[in-house]
């Protein structure tokens, strides 16, 4: 008995050491900056605003029909469901009581005003980067021209104890530690800029990298690794491999890709998914010439060790199969029945209205996650000034498992395509992660 009073002693002890250590860490891991902000002043809140829409803020803190900057969406996490929080300028619910040394621990160190440290959703990682005068500016234009909005911010479904914030101090720590952008002499000016763009605000690597077991970004950087950008899951989406290889971005160019995320559309791809949301709100509001500079910076990073430079498609022995009605290959009778309407039997589509199958790295992209989804569920292009219409293709959860395996699995190695089979398992995978999207919070009183 006496043993086990020691021992309970030693565990409450060292659990309180370890919680006074986290709730002290921010007091030396990220002391408050003070600074004088002119919050009025124009010049200021124009490149705020800028700002704002290179890191994105609108997507993930405006709920679908909700007010901007409101928060309510959410987010899914292998723990359960993560809210984004309000940051518009209102004292009681949103940041309006933040000073600008609460603002910039909060942007650039993930610590909330109270001290207690952010989830990692929120991609402080990337933007801790940034110059201070760039969090002036975007400081000035949150607390004086964005919208004040009086709606309260939900509760994650993390289940207790993992929904404790004060551990993540430790998560912080390991995996956030404070840096700087140190530019790679070998690049020139523009692929600099790029790299500061994507590496920071811009925050390419909060999905396009993958994650580690503590749910880290395996590289912030390129590095030796080359895990940077080399593609990851997230929200049962794969954010495709970025680099300069096979199935990267090899068969793209670079006015291809400033393309893509200036309208979200080419003559062969079109975005989806979250990306449809970030050229949204995000990249098509960017100059060209930082468009320009993350496209030149792209096409430079390396391929990984052991992977194609290039992508060689086979010969295409789909296109005449299918105009005489050949549908030996398992998959092609269901393709005819339920896709070639759109995207046609050669699998070209029609250019910047339904993306091309034959040639499209997102389809033979080494994941076809996002693939299943958007079939499973189907998708929208994003609305933008540069093409009359947004189109949407609609979901076929309907067809069964096995027949939706057989189709991708055709699409995925037709007309010259290289991929991997996609299972039945594959597509169950799938339905169970859209059967558990979050229900997105929006109280009916803040809703537009």
């Amino acid at each position: 008995m006496r043993k086990f009073s020691k021992f309970l002693l030693v565990m409450v002890v060292g659990a309180a050491a370890a919680y006074g250590i986290a709730r002290s860490t921010p007091l030396w891991f990220a002391p408050p900056q003070r600074a004088t902000v002119d919050i009025n002043d124009p010049q200021l809140i124009q490149r705020g605003e800028y700002l704002s829409r290179v890191a994105d803020c609108a997507a993930c803190h405006t709920a679908p029909g909700g007010k901007p900057y409101a928060g309510g969406l959410g987010m899914q996490t292998p723990m359960g469901t993560i809210y984004s929080t309000n940051i518009t300028p209102d004292r009681a619910q949103g940041i309006g009581s933040y000073s600008y040394a609460d603002f910039e621990r909060a942007v650039r160190r993930g610590i909330r005003a109270d001290g207690q440290p952010l989830y990692p959703a929120m991609p402080y990682v990337s933007y801790m980067i940034s110059s201070d005068d760039e969090i002036k500016a975007l400081y000035a234009y949150f607390m004086s021209s964005v919208q004040p909005v009086a709606q309260d911010n939900a509760a994650s479904t993390i289940p207790w104890p993992a929904s404790m914030r004060w551990p993540l101090s430790y998560w912080q720590l390991m995996f956030a530690r404070p840096r700087t952008h140190t530019p790679d002499p070998a690049l020139d000016a523009s692929a600099q800029r790029g790299a500061y763009l994507v590496e920071g605000f811009a925050h390419c690597g909060a999905c396009h990298t993958p994650r580690g077991l503590a749910f880290q970004e395996k590289a912030l950087g390129d590095d030796d690794s080359r895990h940077f950008l080399s593609g990851s899951v997230l929200e049962g989406w794969y954010a495709k491999n970025l680099r300069d290889e096979g199935t990267g971005l090899a068969s793209w160019k670079e006015d291809e890709i400033v393309q893509f995320l200036r309208t979200g559309r080419t003559d062969r791809s079109a975005a989806f998914g979250g990306m449809a949301d970030v050229v949204e709100h995000s990249t098509q509001h960017m100059t060209a010439e930082d468009l320009q500079a993350m496209a030149h910076y792209l096409k430079q990073l390396p391929p990984r060790e052991g992977h194609a430079q290039q992508w060689l498609p086979k010969q295409d022995l789909t296109t005449e199969a299918l105009r005489n009605g050949d549908y030996r290959v398992p998959g092609a009778l269901a393709y005819s029945e339920h896709c070639q309407a759109c995207h046609r039997a050669d699998g070209k589509g029609a250019p910047r209205i339904y993306p091309a199958l034959a040639g499209n790295s997102i389809v033979f992209a080494d994941d076809p996650s996002s693939l299943i989804q958007v079939t499973l569920a189907g998708g929208a292009t994003p609305h933008t000034p540069h093409d009359r219409m947004a189109f949407t293709m609609p979901g076929f959860a309907h067809v069964s498992n096995g027949e939706l395996a057989q189709i991708m699995t055709f699409i995925r190695n037709g007309w010259g395509n290289r991929a991997s089979a996609v299972s039945a398992d594959d597509i169950a995978r799938m339905r169970r992660v859209v059967a558990d999207k979050p229900v997105h919070y929006l109280p009916e009183e803040a809703a537009q």
